[in-house]
Order: C-alpha cells, then sequence, then structure tokens
C-alpha cells in the first residue's frame, strides 16, 4: 500500500503537467514550463530522497530509497530530454554552444551524470560496491541548485529555501553520522 502511494504522489506532477500542456491548453511558454516542473520535481524529490533517513525512527521509509531516488532520476532525465528534443531540436551543435554560453547547463549536466551514475548503481549487489560514491548525492544537490540559481538569473526566496535546505540538511546529517560513529565506538 505504502508503495502505491508513493508511485501516485510521485507520478502527480508528470500527470499534471501533461495535463496543462495537452489537455488545458494554457501554458504560454510549454519547454518553459517543462524545464521548470520537471527541474523543481526532480530537486525536490532528490532532497527527500536524503532525508528518509533522518526522518526513520518517525516515518519508516527506508526500503523505498531508492525508489524515490529513481523518481528524482527519472525527473531529471525529463528535464534533460526537455533541452536535447525540444529547446535544441537534437541539434549537438546547439548543444555544446549553450552548454559552453552558459555554465548553469554544464552545472547542471556534471549533476546529471551524477545522478546517471546513481541510478546504474542503485541495484543491492552494485550498491554494495559504490556506496561510498553514492555520497555523490549531495554534490549534485549542491550542483542541482547552483543551476537553479544561475537559470533564473536572481535569486527567489524558493532558491534561498533550496540553499537553507542544503545547509539543514548537511548539518542533520553530520550529527546524524557522529552519532553513529559515537554508537559504535561504545559498542565496541
Amino acid at each position: 500500500m505504502k508503495r502505491l502511494l508513493i508511485y501516485v504522489i510521485l507520478l502527480t506532477p508528470l500527470v499534471v503537467l501533461s495535463m496543462q500542456i495537452l489537455i488545458f491548453d494554457n501554458v504560454v511558454d510549454p519547454i518553459k514550463y517543462i524545464y521548470t516542473v520537471t527541474g523543481a520535481t526532480a530537486a525536490v524529490v532528490l532532497f527527500f530522497s536524503i532525508t528518509i533517513s533522518l526522518i526513520s525512527k518517525k516515518i519508516n521509509l527506508i526500503k523505498y530509497r531508492r525508489l524515490v531516488g529513481l523518481f528524482g532520476f527519472f525527473y531529471a532525465l525529463l528535464h534533460l530530454l526537455n533541452f536535447v528534443v525540444f529547446d535544441a531540436e537534437y541539434d549537438i551543435g546547439f548543444i555544446i554552444e549553450e552548454t559552453l554560453d552558459k555554465p548553469f547547463i554544464y552545472l547542471g549536466m556534471i549533476a546529471f551524470f551524477i545522478l546517471l551514475f546513481m541510478s546504474l548503481t542503485s541495484s543491492k549487489s552494485l550498491f554494495k560496491k559504490y556506496k561510498k560514491q553514492h555520497q555523490f548525492i549531495y554534490l549534485a544537490l549542491i550542483l542541482i541548485t547552483i543551476h537553479f540559481i544561475m537559470a533564473q538569473k536572481s535569486i527567489t526566496i524558493l532558491q534561498l529555501g533550496y540553499i537553507v535546505m542544503i545547509f539543514i540538511l548537511a548539518y542533520c546529517k553530520l550529527l546524524q553520522k557522529i552519532v553513529e560513529k559515537n554508537k559504535n565506538r561504545y559498542l565496541d
């Protein structure tokens, strides 16, 4: 039942996006709208995926963390595909030119490749082998936030919220690691 609820919640932004563009047809700039919805959704879902271990004592969703992370990657992939398919229209020259002219694009691409690596190594057997490298999610989230701010060309309240969220999550994760380390030291 939890898994079904997670799927419904995580697919809702895609359904709303599709309805706004295909059915209601009330979006002025569909490409920009797709960028906004897929990018923001990817960021929120990825931020949530790293908070799952922090809230596990209150709400245990640990066994769904991989699923949530893969949905974050899915929305990041849709964000990238929007750039390649609708904005660049498969023009490799345009993609390279835009990437070189706009630093926020290559920051987003670096974050995407980190997420790609994490999604490819998220199976149980590969995760054990690459667990340490999965810590790069924090770097990806920082790059995503910078990408988001640079794309908007100004800092809004929402972007400040992302920055504050990164610092709060980093602080909480650091505290969690210290507590775990101290527990292990006392148990040894």
